[in-house]
């Protein structure tokens, strides 16, 4: 089960990633076109602010973790203790 604080920092961790990818010195030997493939992935990628917008109009699905609600932490603590 994924809570929304969860995709939210998926994707904020994403846009991470993919900026190191162009930053040689943190990602060195990475080939030319993995490069560009990243940043026209990061042109229209959905930036921070974005994700808030995001998780303002829709916390269903996108949610920061400060915003979710104790119950549903403590049923997703406790689904995660039983695996």
């Amino acid at each position: 089960m994924t809570l929304p604080d969860e995709r939210y920092r998926a994707v904020i961790y994403a846009e991470k990633f993919l900026q190191e990818l162009l930053d040689p010195k943190k990602t060195p030997r990475v080939p030319r076109e993995i490069r560009q493939r990243a940043y026209s992935i990061l042109r229209h990628y959905p930036g921070k602010h974005y994700m808030d917008v995001a998780a303002t109009k829709v916390p269903s699905v996108f949610q920061t973790k400060d915003e979710i609600d104790p119950v549903s932490m403590l049923i997703y603590d406790y689904e995660e203790k039983k695996k």
